[in-house]
């Protein structure tokens, strides 16, 4: 199936795409708000709620822009990020803030109510502890391949 057909049958009515979604199909962080969809093999995550997804743009703006230096990204309006940046971006940054605001689980949206409930705003997040995180971010190792079995000899 072509990306254009795919973008007619995959999206959910009044669905936005997360902004996180590389971050929640990795498994590093949750939202209580995202949706998953599933059509053939690929997997999507919508976000349920429209003011939320304007929050997460926002911490995910704040966040490429504090950490474009540290992480050695593109300018802002270059296309989108290469998937190993943005994973390393948003799972790094979203563990250092579940860190920094002491949150028993790593739920985007609860951070954000958290931090809002505080009465402060993303910018004023301690964003050099935030990208510092993001830096020391490191993937899951793969498994080795196991090792290659010997032929049996020829008869």
């Amino acid at each position: 199936m072509g990306g254009s057909a795919y973008r007619r049958t995959g999206a959910p009515n009044n669905s936005a795409p997360c902004v996180f979604s590389r971050a929640l199909l990795a498994r590093c962080v949750q939202c209580e708000l995202a949706e998953r969809h599933a059509l053939a093999e690929r997997e999507t995550v919508f976000c349920t709620i429209p003011t939320a997804r304007i929050n997460c743009g926002t911490l995910a703006a704040l966040l490429y822009e504090r950490a474009t230096f540290a992480l050695r990204l593109p300018r802002a309006g270059g296309g989108s990020l290469p998937h190993a940046k943005a994973v390393k971006l948003y799972c790094g940054g979203l563990l250092a803030l579940q860190q920094t605001l002491s949150a028993p689980d790593a739920d985007v949206h609860r951070m954000i109510r958290q931090h809002h409930g505080q009465g402060a705003s993303l910018a004023d997040l301690p964003w050099e502890e935030i990208v510092a995180g993001a830096v020391r971010w490191q993937p899951r190792k793969r498994h080795p391949p196991p090792p290659a079995s010997p032929l049996p000899p020829a008869i």
